[in-house]
């Protein structure tokens, strides 16, 4: 199969090469930024209505060498009646700009406000230098402590640092000449998940938009209709299926199977996989402040392979690896619905369009106020064979349910795609979230045990009541074994939601962050999160013990204990702990449970 794929992919790169050349021969043709000169008159090319690649008149104003470090950049004026109406507007990155019939460079900059259409051009000598480099998929960590919920406010926090350092602009007087934005066109999506989404995908430096796409299925080559132009308007296409998130530009140069185009970064990340459609313009929409063209995503034409600060490098005719996103929506009234999307693996991205994705069809599906509990079972697969299963319950009034659980595979997916050890795809996430229009939580009343006064050993028979907010009691009881521990000693039993056991082992270790130590810890800790649909159980004792790495180390005699805390033994500083674990039960339940109980036991 791979042979025959490779075979089609030759194919292809050969039947673009000998069909054609009269593109390939005026897009060669280059002039050197050392050569262009102020007042020299040019022509730019790009689309503002349709598929029609359209020409407007291009006056150098002068070059800016050294505006970034490394970088230049060519001031221009550009002429014609889009230009008055519009200025330089958003979706434009990327569009050539040719002086004799050599190609100069790509528009990709702008002063918002300004009364011209003043552009700043990237020499396509800095572009041509991308195709030159080639760099493993981006690697960093997030150096961010293990939580089960990851907000978007969260999300965005994690990665201020790094993108507020690429997308840094210089200030030419007092206006500032800043990487025209990238439109980023949302289709299918519900009004409210989009204006939800909308602050953060903003702050990294996108315009969301609500449009619509060509209305076929994206991710697969569209083997007819392979071609691109320079000047054409091209898509970066982050979602795709039932639903489409498409980053807007234009195409600068085209040679063979190789395409340059919007003239900027987006973060820098060098190697990415993106998919690359067609696109087609709908209208320009005038602004004071940018105005910027609104699009709808046509066919997959290849895949974008670097992100560079000259621009992004894709290739024709080759398929982007994205993730598949399964998710079976079953309904209080059994009514079940299927929904298949696929999303851009990319360490800033995939949190951000996972959050989107979900969060959209439950706000579609569901209500947005009112009373609402959501079941959640389901499976992320890797790439190195491993999965992390996910199973929990939300349940509350206005958003809070969709909110929680779009929170929980934010997190998820952050921290496996982030983690600091390798590179781990995640190769498939499949989904089932079971909704009810009630409210499904319950709150502990009380806790009794059979006996107070045990030997070692025996057990405890305990009886729970819990009660939900109309007044409805539910009761369960379950035994437990005492613990071995000397006569007249005592313990604690502790039952408590997930919460509120997280703050009991906060104060046990004296921690309040925790990050994993190896790949394998992360994925455990991934995988046995504590749910919200469980009553938790733990004895604890007047034991010492250590916390090390992230992980209870109970009732360990003092050799043990000297021996871990020796700075010649241990590569980090251990918690001495006075309280220990010493066994810890669970108890699935119905419903969301809320409550916390500390009792004393006794030793005969």
């Amino acid at each position: 199969m791979r042979i025959f794929n490779g075979l089609i992919a030759m194919a292809i790169c050969i039947m673009l090469v000998f069909t054609w050349p009269t593109i390939a021969q005026v897009e060669n043709s280059i002039l050197p930024i050392e050569q262009v000169k102020k007042g020299m008159e040019g022509k730019g090319r790009s689309v503002f209505l349709g598929e029609k690649l359209e020409e407007f008149d291009v006056e150098i104003l002068g070059v800016l060498r050294n505006f970034q470090p490394k970088k230049n950049m060519i001031l221009a004026k550009l002429i014609g009646s889009n230009f008055e109406k519009a200025g330089v507007a958003q979706g434009m990155s990327g569009s050539p700009v040719y002086i004799e019939g050599k190609l100069v460079g790509a528009i990709a900059y702008s002063f918002p406000f300004a009364k011209e259409a003043i552009a700043g051009i990237t020499p396509i000598g800095e572009m041509l230098a991308i195709e030159k480099r080639t760099s493993p998929r981006s690697s960093f960590s997030s150096r961010m402590p293990i939580q089960k919920y990851l907000t978007l406010e969260e999300l965005y926090e994690a990665n201020k640092g790094y993108l507020t350092s690429v997308s840094s602009s210089p200030i030419l007087g007092e206006q500032a000449c800043v990487p025209l934005g990238v439109p980023l066109v949302f289709s299918g999506f519900s009004s409210e998940a989009f204006n939800r989404s909308k602050p953060y995908f903003t702050k990294i430096g996108f315009t969301p938009i609500m449009a619509g796409t060509s209305g076929q299925t994206q991710d697969k080559l569209n083997i007819p209709d392979l071609k691109l132009r320079g000047g054409d308007t091209v898509g970066a296409q982050l979602v795709t299926g039932d639903l489409d998130i498409s980053a807007i530009g234009t195409v600068t140069y085209v040679e063979g199977s190789k395409v340059l185009a919007f003239g900027h970064p987006w973060y820098n990340l060098g190697s990415v996989d993106y998919a690359m459609t067609k696109a087609e313009v709908i209208t320009i929409l005038p602004s004071v402040n940018t105005s910027f063209k609104i699009t709808s995503t046509g066919a997959m034409v290849g895949r974008f392979t670097q992100d560079r600060t000259s621009g992004l490098l894709g290739e024709i005719g080759k398929a982007p690896q994205l993730i598949p996103v399964n998710i079976k929506m079953l309904s209080s009234r059994q009514e079940i619905k299927d929904i298949k999307v696929k999303v851009a693996e990319d360490k800033i991205l995939t949190p951000f369009l996972v959050n989107a994705v979900v969060s959209s069809l439950l706000l579609a599906e569901e209500r947005q106020t009112g009373d609402l509990s959501l079941g959640l079972s389901g499976d992320i697969h890797l790439e190195n064979g491993g999965s992390i299963h996910l199973e929990d319950l939300f349940s509350g009034n206005f958003d809070t349910s969709i909110t929680s659980l779009s929170n929980l595979l934010t997190s998820v997916t952050y921290f496996l795609t982030n983690n600091e050890f390798r590179n781990l795809g995640i190769y498939q996430i499949d989904l089932e979230i079971y909704t009810s229009e009630d409210i499904k939580i319950s709150f502990l009343e009380k806790v009794w045990l059979d006996k107070y006064d045990v030997s070692p050993g025996e057990v405890i028979q305990v009886k729970i009541y819990t009660r939900d907010f109309r007044g409805e009691g539910q009761f369960f009881e379950g035994s437990i074994p005492a613990p071995h521990l000397p006569s007249g000693s005592q313990f604690y039993l502790v039952v408590a939601d997930t919460m509120s056991l997280q703050q009991i082992e906060r104060v046990q270790y004296r921690s309040q962050a925790f990050m994993p130590r190896s790949l394998e810890q992360l994925i455990r800790i991934l995988n046995n999160q504590r749910k919200n649909n469980r009553i938790y159980f733990k004895i604890m004792a007047e034991k010492p013990g250590l916390f090390l790495k992230g992980e209870e180390m109970p009732n360990l005699p003092p050799t043990m204990k000297s021996m871990f805390s020796s700075p010649r033994a241990a590569t980090s500083t251990p918690t001495e702990l006075n309280q220990s674990t010493l066994s810890h039960y669970q108890r699935p339940v119905p419903y969301v449970f809320r409550g916390a109980a500390v009792i004393p036991v006794k030793i005969k």
